[in-house]
């Protein structure tokens, strides 16, 4: 039997399988999903296990940053304006969102 800690999580945890990899996303904020006001600004932390990742990697997601405020870019499809497929999964979730590494090199 599964205690109830596991059946229900205190903080928001997503499993991922991106590209063939399975990976853990997660917040630190139990009230993330049940504040709205909390989704405006907030930190995701990823774990995968890979050998390239040396630590856990904090990503910002801002729902609320504005297109028109980014840099101009060229083609939608040129490989300089391509995003990593995890920032992808994310939008899923928040659409239009833009999400920062914060220094860690995007890895998947």
């Amino acid at each position: 039997q599964v205690c109830r800690g596991l059946q229900t999580p205190q903080v928001p945890v997503w499993l991922c399988s991106v590209c063939g990899r399975h990976s853990v996303l997660f917040s630190t904020d139990s009230l993330l999903l049940s504040d709205w006001r909390r989704e405006r600004v907030f930190h995701l932390y990823l774990y995968s296990g890979q050998r390239e990742q040396g630590q856990t990697a904090c990503l910002t997601v801002d729902t609320h940053s504005h297109h028109w405020e980014e840099a101009p870019r060229e083609e939608p499809n040129s490989p300089r304006n391509r995003r990593p497929s995890l920032e992808m999964a994310i939008r899923t979730k928040w659409e239009g969102a833009t999400i920062s590494w914060n220094g860690t090199e995007p890895f998947f």
